[in-house]
């Protein structure tokens, strides 16, 4: 592992230490990628364009059309060294989605080529590498979550269906994949009084935000449509990071 990378860990651990998130631009996170490995991002057109392979999201409690896969691994404390864990059910309690939230929600598995292959596997170790230095004595329950919001004009467009909320995790990094004919997705960051504090959009893909989600509220605006003839989406991977026992 290059001091370079170490130094950009270590960059990115102070601003969540102080502000409790973090935003990296596309250039800074391939940047910071490529510095640990010089084959982290070998398969990045690949690991894109699986998000078009996606069935639909069934659980949609408000009606609005999303495609998503799921996957759970875990990563003993200060280590990058995870695992992937059989497949199992997502769950969140109401009090964190009371939108989705209070029953197993059962997720297709991700594609086996793109949970295991260099840009998955660069995105989880950045993870590791950065939360296991907030919380060095952690072990981690971590999940992953490949997420297309769709719109046509039809469906609502709601990236985050639950408004304002947290996770009910420790911390959480999401990377923009691709947008295609989409407007709006615009992110905010509130503090636990639910003041607003950061707002952003995720634009090119590998933009990244990390977020301790046990200090702020999150939520994404809707997401439109910029020529009103053709479909819009947004796709995002989204990894948690949660206190195993």
């Amino acid at each position: 592992m290059s001091s370079a990378y170490e130094s950009g860990v270590e960059e990115i651990c102070r601003s969540l230490s102080s502000r409790s998130y973090d935003l990296r631009s596309s250039e800074q996170a391939r940047r910071l990628l490529l510095k640990r490995s010089e084959t982290a991002l070998d398969d990045l057109e690949g690991f894109r364009e699986s998000w078009a392979r996606m069935p639909l999201d069934s659980s949609m409690a408000n009606g609005g059309r999303r495609r998503r896969r799921h996957a759970t691994l875990s990563a003993p404390r200060s280590s990058a060294d995870y695992r992937v864990e059989a497949h199992q059910p997502h769950y969140q309690g109401l009090d964190y989605n009371n939108l989705n939230g209070g029953a197993a929600r059962h997720y297709e598995p991700f594609e086996d080529a793109t949970l295991r292959g260099a840009t998955m596997d660069s995105l989880i170790t950045l993870g590791c590498d950065i939360f296991g230095r907030l919380a060095p004595y952690s072990a981690w329950h971590i999940e992953a979550h490949q997420l297309r919001v769709e719109v046509d004009g039809a469906q609502v467009g709601l990236p985050a269906p639950e408004a304002v909320h947290r996770d009910g995790v420790a911390f959480a990094l999401v990377a923009m994949i691709g947008r295609s004919n989409a407007t709006g997705g615009e992110s905010t960051v509130f503090d636990l009084d639910g003041r607003p504090v950061e707002k952003f959009v995720l634009t090119d893909p590998l933009d990244l935000a990390l977020v301790n989600d046990e200090r702020v509220y999150h939520g994404v605006s809707s997401i439109g449509q910029i020529h009103a003839a053709f479909p819009a989406s947004r796709d995002v991977l989204v990894v948690t990071y949660r206190h195993k026992p």
